[in-house]
């Protein structure tokens, strides 16, 4: 008897310190569930992504806000049909707790539609909202409010499904989707405004916006990048403002909510090898999740998770990387091409105008040959992707390889179907109500498989 009685306070003691898996075991006996699930996305953020904020932000010795946080994980990222993952699989899979094969968005392999987890929230009576610096109607925000089979053909038809499910809360970019122009002469906005939501352009309209409902959309494409605010005069609210306001309309539901908020430009500062935006964009993201921790504190009720979809570029904090520099840079790569004169002889770029742009906001003295090296990759390129950004990502590149920053190469880039994701594994962080579920190596999948679990909610 007493070595019965030995036994199982080993095993009670070993699952209390997470050796056996989290899949099969009923959490909801051993764990208060939240009434509100936030879940904050930082696309294409990994150890390294993290590392560079850090370093930049606040020095060896320093930590992000999100490193605080109680409960952590490692998780795996793969699609059904690839080892790297795309944003839309990726984001499906955080959604609907399923692989799904790069570019499809909140379908099953096969096409069929599934239910999202927020679409469980909604189902049983709870406001939910998605808020994100990229297009509401781009692969992550997508994922959670819409189904459609390729993420490149359906944004207009993602715009359509997000106001028939009546998402409560919608903030980010991507105004072009939802425009006449893209919607065969219908207004989604003036639909949008029908079906009582307040509409904001900007971040003094939704900061006085009073509904219950909030459709924000600031910017045609996805929102600027943090470093490029100030060149451009813009008038768009931050990831942290943005995170405030869903969270004053959502929480004004009695029954709880559910909010993803997306810290988008990660992930596109990662493509870009640019390492000053990878700081300000995470250092952003670090802002909201902190606040959306400390408003969890105080409402005793939520679970907050704090992950990603991916790995972006192998980003990683390189011994000889030229903080000092890298801080000083004032633009981002595509806001410097912008900035670039063409010659429209030759399709490429004058010489001069490169060469002063890179001086002027990197403090980089390009010679003859390496501007002729940049445009030559421009003309003879192996991309797969994302051929509008292709000069941005060259200069970003070359702006890393300049101060030794750790990133995947250009050729390596321009031969991944993806732009340059990797399978590295994401790390995860956890705060509230369940949190202590979270932990171990886990899939993406598991993420709101739990999330479900904890609330007694079941998938059809």
């Amino acid at each position: 008897m007493r070595a019965k009685c030995i036994c199982v306070m080993v095993i009670f003691h070993l699952f209390v310190l997470g050796f056996f898996p989290a899949e099969g075991i009923a959490h909801q006996g051993n764990t208060k569930g939240p009434q509100n699930v936030i879940l904050m996305i930082g696309d294409g953020m990994g150890i390294g992504q993290i590392e560079i904020a850090r370093k930049l932000e606040y020095g060896k010795d320093g930590r992000l806000f999100l490193e605080s946080l109680p409960h952590t994980a490692l998780v795996h990222t793969e699609s059904a049909n690839n080892f790297v993952t795309d944003s839309a699989a990726g984001g499906t899979a955080l959604a609907i707790g399923k692989k799904t094969n790069n570019e499809m968005i909140g379908v099953t392999p096969d096409g069929k539609e599934a239910d999202s987890i927020l679409d469980l929230f909604k189902k049983n009576g709870k406001k939910a909202g998605v808020i994100s610096t990229n297009t509401v109607t781009d692969a992550t925000p997508a994922a959670f409010t819409a189904s459609v089979s390729n993420r490149w053909s359906g944004q207009e038809e993602i715009a359509r499904q997000q106001l028939n499910n009546e998402v409560d809360v919608l903030m980010g970019g991507g105004r072009a989707y939802f425009s006449q122009e893209k919607q065969s002469g219908n207004d989604l906005i003036k639909d949008a405004r029908l079906k009582g939501y307040d509409y904001a352009r900007n971040r003094v309209e939704m900061q006085n916006s009073k509904g219950e409902k909030l459709l924000g959309l600031f910017n045609k494409g996805y929102m600027n990048y943090k470093l490029d605010r100030p060149l451009k005069n813009s008038k768009e609210p931050s990831l942290k403002e943005m995170t405030e306001k869903a969270i004053s309309v959502l929480s004004k539901g009695k029954q709880g909510f559910f909010l993803m908020a997306e810290g988008a430009r990660i992930d596109h500062a990662s493509h870009a090898g640019d390492i000053t935006s990878i700081w300000k964009e995470t250092i952003e993201f670090d802002e909201a999740v902190k606040y959306a921790v400390e408003w969890a504190k105080k409402d005793k009720k939520t679970l907050v998770l704090v992950v990603a979809d991916h790995e972006t570029m192998g980003i990683s904090a390189s011994e000889p990387l030229n903080i000092q520099q890298l801080k000083e840079i004032k633009a981002t790569p595509q806001y410097m091409v912008s900035q670039f004169k063409r010659d429209e002889i030759r399709g490429t770029y004058r010489s001069e105008s490169v060469k002063d742009v890179l001086k002027k906001y990197a403090n980089i003295d390009l010679t003859e040959q390496e501007i002729d090296a940049f445009n030559g990759k421009l003309i003879n390129t192996d991309s797969q992707v994302y051929p509008q950004y292709l000069a941005a990502w060259e200069i970003g590149s070359l702006i890393a390889e300049k101060y030794h920053g750790g990133i995947l190469t250009n050729k390596v880039r321009s031969l991944s179907s993806t732009g340059g994701h990797t399978g590295n594994m994401i790390p995860l962080f956890a705060y509230g109500n369940g949190s202590e579920t979270f932990s171990g190596v886990m899939e993406n999948t598991d993420i709101p498989k739990r999330i479900a679990r904890l609330m007694n909610y079941t998938w059809d």
